[in-house]
């Protein structure tokens, strides 16, 4: 690298100035005002652990994207936070001893190996929240209000459409199937790819039961609106208690963000598997119109906890704080002027200094040596000793 380059960052790797980092860091407050006002308690999770713990539950899927490092005091494998998610499960299930609901956020930068999608950041500011310790459709439905609201406070007022699914209808009719893990995991990733040509022959050549095949086929017709649901429940009507369960579980938790937010639109799609290694239910996913990649998203993977020595329920979601403050329609925050304080060792002009940062106002104290123009330091007063006292006056235009 040569000197002109040094300034240079990494492929995807953002830097964020004033005023734009005072206006992420603004809206970060509002948010987490609004998670304690939820009853939501702040963690602050370790930016580099051991490997082992990084990479459990949630965090298998997050081994392509997390940085490994060789720790210098044991030797042993450590990584770079890719996700906060996993290292809070940690904490409920091994740092705290509630046996009933614990609700913890968060709000603070991971760091990605590559972009997560074309343009991403690598090194996004991720918020979130995360309800432990109850299983049922209620809980599922606070964190999708919750993700909800933390789009409205931050500003995002697109037209937020919502997109559904419950993971364990899929999964009771695959093992009602017959099918594997391994097989499951490849049906997963063609009813991903919505591939219907290689759906029809995979399910032909796997599973013999004609009605669990077509069972299966129609998972990848099954989207769109909420109608889609009352399709589902007549299809599926002599299908497995399990898959008639989920999908109840899916309608309840439909009905009551309907009741909540109206004016979201919601989108149901049975072959929509994210995370299906690690989710256990409703899996959600916000999208607004203009912006390609999700903007929030979240779901339910009970028992999480369980490699950390205490399985719990739970129910989340997270959001890039960077990528919601760059679509939100809020104005520009404007940096606060400031009041500047002359280079002198007057004892009066340092009490008075004092007072005014304590009264809340911002004060920049000139360097000896240093003919500084005030306004560069974004002021638009100064203290000036009238003989008497150091007053604050206007600077001259």
């Amino acid at each position: 690298m040569t000197l002109a380059d040094r300034w240079l960052l990494p492929d995807g790797v953002k830097e964020v100035l004033p005023p734009e980092a005072e206006r992420i860091e603004s809206v970060r407050r509002q948010l987490l005002d609004l998670y304690r006002g939820w009853g939501y308690d702040l963690v602050m999770t370790p930016l580099i652990e051991y490997l082992e713990s990084l990479l459990t539950g949630t965090g298998h899927d997050l081994e392509l994207l997390t940085f490994k490092v060789t720790d210098q005091l044991t030797g042993r494998m450590m990584g770079v936070r890719a996700d906060i998610t996993p290292q809070v499960a940690r904490i409920d299930a091994h740092c705290l001893h509630n046996t009933g609901v614990v609700r913890l956020c968060y709000a603070s930068p991971v760091l990605h190996t590559r972009p997560a999608y074309l343009q991403a950041s690598r090194n996004p500011l991720q918020l979130g929240a995360e309800l432990y310790g109850h299983d049922g459709a209620a809980s599922d439905v606070e964190v999708i209000q919750l993700m909800l609201e933390t789009l409205r406070t931050t500003g995002v007022r697109q037209a937020v459409t919502l997109d559904l699914n419950q993971v364990d209808i899929y999964r009771q009719l695959a093992r009602h199937a017959g099918l594997d893990a391994q097989q499951a995991e490849v049906l997963t990733e063609i009813l991903q790819r919505k591939s219907l040509t290689e759906l029809r022959s995979y399910v032909a050549a796997q599973v013999a039961d004609k009605q669990a095949a077509e069972w299966l086929l129609a998972l990848a017709s099954l989207n769109g609106d909420v109608t889609v649901l009352q399709q589902a429940e007549a299809l599926f009507a002599e299908a497995p208690a399990g898959v008639r369960t989920a999908l109840a579980n899916l309608r309840d938790i439909v009905e009551a963000v309907q009741q909540y937010s109206a004016e979201v639109d919601i989108y149901i799609d049975l072959s929509e598997l994210r995370g299906y290694n690690y989710h256990t239910g409703i899996i959600f996913t916000a999208y607004v119109p203009g912006y390609g990649q999700p903007v929030a998203k979240g779901g339910r993977y009970d028992d999480i906890g369980r490699v950390f020595g205490r399985a719990r329920p739970a129910t989340g979601f997270s959001a890039d704080l960077m990528v919601l403050v760059a679509l939100s329609d809020q104005v520009e925050v404007e940096l606060p002027k400031g009041i500047y304080a002359p280079a002198n060792p007057d004892t009066l002009l340092s009490e008075r200094i004092a007072a005014l940062r304590v009264s809340g106002e911002r004060v920049v104290a000139g360097l000896p040596g240093m003919s500084d123009d005030p306004r560069e330091l974004r002021c638009d007063r100064q203290l000036q000793w009238d003989g008497e006292r150091w007053q604050v006056v206007s600077l001259a235009n």
